[in-house]
Parts: C-alpha cells; sequence; structure tokens
C-alpha cells in the first residue's frame, strides 16, 4: 500500500502548477499550468512547487538547460495574484511577500544551467520578473504577446526583482520608461531594446529556446552609447532628474508609487544589488499599504468583476454581425473597435458615400498607427479592414444581429431609425441607441418590438475611452440586455447598466462639476487656474477644457434637458448663453474657451486660454480663489450627486458609480472613484463640507437624504 506521505506527495504533484519534462537531448522543460484557471497567475503556494521542480530537475546529472514555457494556449504569465496583497494586514507583511518572491526568482538566477524563458501571449508583472530572472528569453511574434511591468497601475512597484533587473538588462532610461508608465511592449520592441534575446513565430518558440540553451552561458549585448553614457554618475544624475521632474508633472504628487519606483531604481544603481532589493522590498510593503493602492486594486477588481458579468440573470444571443448607423466621429469609432477588437464584420449606413469614407478612414488611419510602430503588418490591417463595409440603403442590414444608431440627436429622426430597422433588418435585430441625452423610452415609444431597443453610450474618442453605459428601458428585455452588454465587452469596452434616467449616471454627475467650474469662472477666476485647480487634484483635464473637447454645444443640449426633470440645482449659469451665441463650439471649430492652431499648422505651442472669453462674458479675470477651494466646489457637488443617483437607482452599486465615473470623466483613479473617496472621508464630513458651501455659495450645496442618514448612521458605500 502506498504510504500516507508518497499519497500526500502525489497529490501535491498533480495540483502543482509547475511541471518538469526532459526531453532526450538532456534539456529539461517545465511548463506552467495553473489548474483550473484560463491564464497563469503567480500564488504565494508556488513558492514550494518552484523550490520542488527546480530541486527536481538538478537531480539530472546530464542536464543542459532548462526551457520554461507557458501550457496556457495565449498567455505566458499575466501577472502576480493580487489577492495575496489584500490578505497582508501591514506593511511588513507585504514586504515579507516581496522577499519570498525574490527569494524564490534568485533561485533561478542562480540556476547552475542556463534557463531560458520561451514567452508566448501576456507575460506581465510578476511573469516578467520570473523571465527577468532567467538567463534569456525568448519571445513569440505573435500581436499576443506583450511584455510590461504594470505594477504601478495598482499603485505598487514590481517587488520580485523587477526593479533592480530590468535597469541592468536594458539601461535605466528605457526601465525606467516601462515601470513607471507600466506600458506593455510588443515583441520587435522587446528585442529591439534588448529585453529578449530572439523573436519567432510562435511554431519554433520551444525549438528556438532550446537552441539557445545550448549555445550556453552568453555574454549579454552591450547597452547603446546613450545608455552607457548615463551609467556614469553625472549622466545617472541628469537622467534621474530629468525622470523625477517629468514624472511629478504627470502624478502632482498623487500617485506616491511613482516617486518609489524613481529611488528604488537610483539605490540599486548607486549602491548595488543587496541594496536595491532590499529598499524595493520595503517599498513594495509600504506601498501596499497606501490608501491610493488599496483604491487602485479596488478599480481593478471591479473592472474585472464587470468583464464577467452579462448585466443581468439572461444569457447573451451569438453575435455574428453588427450594423452602424451614421459614419461620423462616434459612428466610425464604433465600427472601428467592432472590427478590430471584437472581430465581427460591421456593415454602416450613411446617407452619403462620404459619410461611409470617413468612417472607413477612421480605421485605416489607427491601424496605420500600428502598421508604422511595426506593431502590425499591412496583410493584417488589409483583412481587418475587410471585416467593414458600407451602404447608403439597408441592404446588408438583413444579416444583423445589433444596430448601433450614432445619428445626430433627435428624437423624430431615431424613431425613424428604429422603423427602418424593425422594416429592413431581422427580426431578432436589436437597435441600441448611442444617445447621450434623450431619454431611451421615447426613442422606443413608437417602436414594434420596443423590447429590443436599448441604450448603448460611447466616450469619444471611442477607441480610447473605456467605459460604455447599457441603458434599457422599462420593457427593454433581459436577452436585449445582455446581447447588447457582450457586444460591448467584445469591442474591449467595460459597461455599467444605467437606468433610463435624464443624463443616465456619468453625464449627470459631470453637469453639476462643469457648471461649478462656470460659476467660479463668472467669479472672475482664470480658465487656466480653474483647470490647473482641478488638474492638481487628480483629474486628466479640468473641467473648462473637457468642455472644449467635448463640445460646448453638446453640453448646451444636456444641460436644460437634466434641469427640466432634476430641478434647478442643474440650471447653468445665463451668462454662458453668450459663448454659445458668439459660434464657439470648443475643439471641433477652433473656437471655445482655449486658442486653438490653424488647421494644417506644424507649430507647436502650449495650450493658451483665449482671453477675449472675459469681454464676452463681462467679467475681470484674477486668480483670486486657493485651488483648494476651487476643487472643493466642483468636487462635492460631483460627489453628491453621485450618491442621489445610487439611491434613486439610476445605478446598480456603487462599484457601478466608481467605474463609470473613472473610466467616463476621468475621476481620480488613486482616490479609487466618488464612492470609495466619500467612504475615506467618511459621510459626516462630507455632510458637514456640503453645508458649509451650502452657506457660502449657494442651495445647489445641499447634502442629499442618503448622505444625510448616512452621516446620522455612521454608514459607508462599502462593507
Amino acid at each position: 500500500m502506498m504510504s500516507f506521505e508518497n499519497a500526500l506527495h502525489e497529490q501535491r504533484a498533480k495540483a502543482s502548477a509547475f511541471h518538469l519534462m526532459l526531453r532526450p537531448d538532456n534539456i529539461g522543460v517545465i511548463t506552467i499550468d495553473v489548474p483550473g484557471e484560463k491564464v497563469n497567475t503567480l500564488k504565494a503556494e508556488f513558492v514550494e512547487q518552484v523550490n520542488e521542480v527546480l530541486l527536481k530537475a538538478q537531480q539530472f546529472p546530464a542536464l543542459e538547460g532548462v526551457v520554461i514555457l507557458s501550457g496556457k494556449p495565449d498567455s505566458f504569465i499575466a501577472g502576480a495574484d493580487i489577492t495575496m496583497i489584500a490578505a497582508c494586514k501591514s506593511a511588513k507583511e507585504a514586504e515579507a511577500l516581496a522577499k519570498k518572491g525574490q527569494s524564490t526568482l534568485a533561485q533561478i538566477a542562480a540556476f547552475p544551467v542556463p534557463v531560458i524563458a520561451a514567452i508566448h501571449g501576456a507575460c506581465l508583472g510578476g511573469g516578467l520578473e520570473l523571465a527577468l530572472a532567467c538567463h534569456g528569453r525568448v519571445c513569440s511574434l505573435d500581436d499576443k504577446t506583450a511584455l510590461g511591468l504594470p505594477e504601478v497601475q495598482l499603485g505598487l512597484l514590481p517587488g520580485s526583482g523587477g526593479t533592480q533587473r530590468l535597469p541592468r538588462l536594458i539601461g535605466a532610461r528605457h526601465a525606467l520608461d516601462m515601470i513607471l508608465t507600466g506600458k506593455q511592449v510588443r515583441a520587435r520592441q522587446a528585442l529591439r531594446m534588448g529585453l529578449v534575446d530572439d523573436a519567432v513565430p510562435q511554431s519554433i518558440l520551444l525549438q528556438a529556446a532550446v537552441e539557445r540553451v545550448k549555445q550556453g552561458w552568453k555574454p549579454r549585448r552591450a547597452l547603446p552609447w546613450q545608455d552607457r553614457l548615463l551609467n556614469g554618475p553625472l549622466g545617472r544624475h541628469l537622467l534621474f532628474s530629468i525622470v523625477r521632474k517629468k514624472t511629478l508633472e504627470k502624478t502632482h504628487g498623487n500617485y506616491p508609487a511613482a516617486e518609489r519606483i524613481i529611488q528604488v531604481v537610483r539605490s540599486g544603481l548607486d549602491q548595488g544589488n543587496a541594496s536595491g532589493y532590499e529598499a524595493e522590498a520595503r517599498a513594495f510593503g509600504e506601498l501596499a499599504m497606501t490608501p491610493q493602492s488599496a483604491a487602485l486594486r479596488s478599480l481593478f477588481f471591479a473592472s474585472t468583476a464587470l468583464k464577467k458579468e452579462h448585466g443581468g440573470e439572461a444569457q447573451p444571443h451569438t453575435l455574428q454581425r453588427v450594423g452602424v448607423l451614421g459614419g461620423g466621429l462616434m459612428g466610425g469609432g464604433i465600427a472601428c473597435v467592432t472590427a478590430t477588437r471584437a472581430g465581427l464584420p460591421v456593415r454602416i449606413k450613411d446617407v452619403n458615400e462620404q459619410g461611409i469614407n470617413h468612417a472607413l478612414k477612421y480605421t485605416w488611419d489607427l491601424l496605420g498607427k500600428r502598421v508604422r510602430s511595426k506593431r502590425m503588418r499591412p496583410a493584417e490591417r488589409q483583412k481587418q479592414m475587410m471585416l467593414i463595409s458600407g451602404s447608403t440603403d439597408y441592404s446588408g442590414f438583413d444579416r444583423v444581429d445589433i444596430v448601433v444608431e450614432a445619428v445626430f440627436e433627435d428624437i423624430t429622426l431615431k424613431q425613424q431609425m428604429v422603423a427602418d430597422i424593425e422594416q429592413y433588418a431581422a427580426p431578432h435585430t436589436i437597435f441600441a441607441s448611442n444617445t447621450s441625452s434623450l431619454p431611451i423610452s421615447q426613442i422606443a415609444a413608437k417602436a414594434a418590438r420596443p423590447q429590443q431597443v436599448i441604450g448603448l453610450h460611447y466616450f469619444s474618442p471611442v477607441d480610447k475611452m473605456p467605459l460604455v453605459e447599457v441603458i434599457p428601458h422599462a420593457t427593454t428585455s433581459e436577452e436585449t440586455i445582455a446581447t447588447t452588454v457582450a457586444l460591448a465587452q467584445k469591442q474591449g469596452k467595460t459597461a455599467i447598466v444605467v437606468a433610463d434616467r435624464a443624463g443616465f449616471y456619468v453625464n449627470r454627475i459631470l453637469a453639476p462639476y462643469i457648471n461649478e467650474a462656470a460659476r467660479c469662472l463668472l467669479q472672475g477666476e482664470p480658465i487656466e487656474s480653474l483647470d490647473k485647480a482641478l488638474v492638481d487634484f487628480g483629474f486628466p483635464v479640468g473641467p473648462i477644457m473637457l468642455l472644449d473637447e467635448v463640445g460646448i454645444d453638446v453640453g448646451t443640449k444636456i444641460i436644460p434637458i437634466l434641469a427640466a426633470e432634476l430641478g434647478p440645482r442643474f440650471a447653468a449659469p445665463a451668462a454662458f448663453d453668450a459663448v454659445l451665441k458668439d459660434g464657439r463650439k470648443g475643439r471641433k471649430n477652433g473656437r471655445g474657451f482655449y486658442l486653438y492652431p490653424a488647421e494644417g499648422s506644424k507649430r507647436q505651442t502650449r495650450k493658451r486660454e483665449d482671453s477675449s472669453i472675459y469681454a464676452l462674458l463681462g467679467v475681470s479675470a484674477k486668480a483670486h480663489m486657493q485651488h483648494a477651494v476651487i476643487a472643493q466646489r466642483c468636487v462635492m457637488l460631483m460627489l453628491n450627486e453621485a450618491a442621489r443617483c445610487l439611491e434613486e437607482g439610476v445605478i446598480r452599486s456603487a462599484r457601478d458609480g466608481d467605474i463609470g465615473a473613472v473610466f467616463g470623466i476621468g475621476f481620480p483613479p488613486f482616490l479609487g472613484g466618488p464612492f470609495r473617496y466619500m467612504d475615506e472621508l467618511e459621510a459626516e464630513k462630507v455632510v458637514k463640507t456640503l453645508r458649509y458651501l451650502q452657506q457660502h455659495y449657494g442651495e445647489h450645496f445641499a447634502p442629499c437624504e442618503r448622505l444625510q442618514r448616512m452621516a446620522e448612521q455612521g454608514e459607508r458605500f462599502y462593507p
């Protein structure tokens, strides 16, 4: 009979994510395949498994080397399981976690025979740190292959040696760029910078890695002369000074991980490996306990959970073809993400050929950037372009499963589009309206199949903005909701389901924020001062510049709808009518609150406010408000409205509200969203602040009932 110890050992071996096979040529192949998971992620319990598999490999006296590869079809290692960090109760515990990772990967680095990583698919975070610990790296040329250290996006730094090995491999300049931005690099770029030793077709990846093992130890390639120059004391001082300055300009001091990354990388380069690894582990532990990291990790978990949801209990219908009505900026963007990300055929209808050509050019230009940067072959661009076709009639629409309408914000026109689709498309076809302001119930009012009408609100530019709002009306079916959410997810979007109320969610919380900035402007605060106050607070752009980007005309269309349904607190200052009457629409027509260079002008200048706006508004501009006060006035109104939206069921949860605000309008991610931020402040303080602002600036600051109740009972939005 098998002993208990042997049975336990066999059970462990079966459950292990690391499997060793010895080839006839005495090269070991370690396959990483985490049981029951779609992708490989590194977990704390793998430390013992790595130790075991390396020890087992060393038992072969003729072993010439080892290749590490993934057993997953399109992923090497997608990163570390960040739930491990949530389990840490102190900085010391998180530091110990980092040291454990460092120690484990150090065993790979010290292995007595060559260890080569064969990388196909995502090689991110802890996955890249493992690959960096290997003696060499070969990756596939596949589009799915991407290498990066995205920990900064979670308010952390690489904690298993990444901050030390990467600068020594590719130079501090490239390493800091990768670690501070969290950006991912593709195979050819990785090869050019020396991150990998070879990039080959996936079909010969293992063979290429084996050949690399047989070549034995090879000296690292010399760094380019620019990086060698920066390795000297003077060059290094200059590099880190420039990087620190540029980083502060971007983060405004709101992301402590960025500053710690710079310190830790420099510590290793100036004081040696031991100091560098010690500084890395300590910084990892301290950053893991910061509120910024907790907020960023909460967003990560929330967006990951949303990607797995259908918006309800029903299952989505199969999607094979998509129709788009309108070839303008939005229609072109929707067609682009449908073809290039979802991989679905798209049929565009526009009133003229020019509109169709405009939509096609949108995708051609975006793919052209990828071709020029060598991230895509011309043949692949042509293949993706073939997914998009167009017509000035409804030919081909009888085969589409869902139609996304992106025509002008006119209720009669949209109702006509519904009637046309019900006439020319298949009986099961869903009609999704990309409206930013019109009630979906009104769009569906004359529909023969209202259960198949829904709102699908994209944000501009469609290829960059990650959020969509899915808006069912009272009789939209659960199947329609699920299928619409599925389309958004295929397009690479994060979808939140919101109620069919004026402004939906994102525009509703955005309107009071912009209105308050307008009031500050009319009180004489300069445009640039207003925008800087909110950028310093953490928004990517200020409210006035955002209005220019969205379109002043678009903003002024939404505000009256909100005021009519929700009351006078949404009314824009009357003096602002003068801006639109002056023909100012913002960036789109080159006339707004800011000055824009003439079309075709190559002169690059810092964007400046258009001072003629002050005479138009009848104000004399002079900075007189503290930036903290400006930010407080604008942000507190947004928080108050977000709480109202949750109370009224406009959003389904605080989680959805946080995702909508961060992904839709750039609410500072390091604060986690309006609801996480209110929990951080505590409801009692939020209410006190709103009452103070109400006394000084007007009734529109009156705290909503939900917040007052929470303040009295000491409640939180999140447990």
